[in-house]
């Protein structure tokens, strides 16, 4: 089973890839290794789960909001490669705004990791990192970061431009 129709066995579909905050690409790839910028839970250019968790938002709240961002970083992986080869995610970073009593970062961080090996088996085993920080752009509530290795061949001439928003 490819992974569009395991996203279709778990009643979700690809979002349209977000475009960059400002004068960056959404995914970079050097060798054989893609870095995908942070994403956020966007959903089809709407902004969802803003706000702090443990005060506006609850941990099941963030957890959600994760998997939305690892479908927004499947969703810049599909537009730069055939998903056939993708070799496996390496790393994922998490940040996530919270209250100061509110302490569940690993319960929160499933979100994305479920995600990803749910859709992607064995290739979307990967280490992570979990960062509380004070503040992320438009109060989102969280962000994540990932890392991943493409066959060499995978490429497609010229995917990285439609993603890139320069100073006007």
């Amino acid at each position: 089973m490819n992974f569009l129709e395991k996203l279709e066995k778990l009643n979700l579909e690809l979002p349209s890839p977000t475009a960059p905050g400002g004068n960056y690409d959404s995914i970079t790839i050097r060798n054989d290794i893609a870095y995908i910028a942070i994403q956020f839970p966007i959903l089809n250019n709407q902004p969802l789960y803003q706000g702090k968790l443990g005060g506006d938002l609850s941990t099941r709240d963030g957890y959600k909001a994760l998997g939305i961002c690892a479908l927004n970083v499947l969703s810049h992986l599909s537009t730069i490669s055939s998903m056939d080869q993708l070799v496996g995610l390496n790393h994922v970073e998490i940040y996530y705004q919270a209250t100061e009593t509110w302490d569940e970062g690993g319960r929160l961080a499933d979100g994305a990791s479920d995600l990803f090996v749910q859709v992607l088996a064995e290739k979307g085993r990967h280490s992570r990192a979990i960062f509380g920080v004070e503040r992320l752009p438009k109060n989102f509530s969280v962000g994540l970061t990932a890392t991943c290795t493409l066959a060499s061949t995978s490429f497609r001439p010229g995917c990285v431009k439609p993603h890139r928003r320069g100073l006007s």
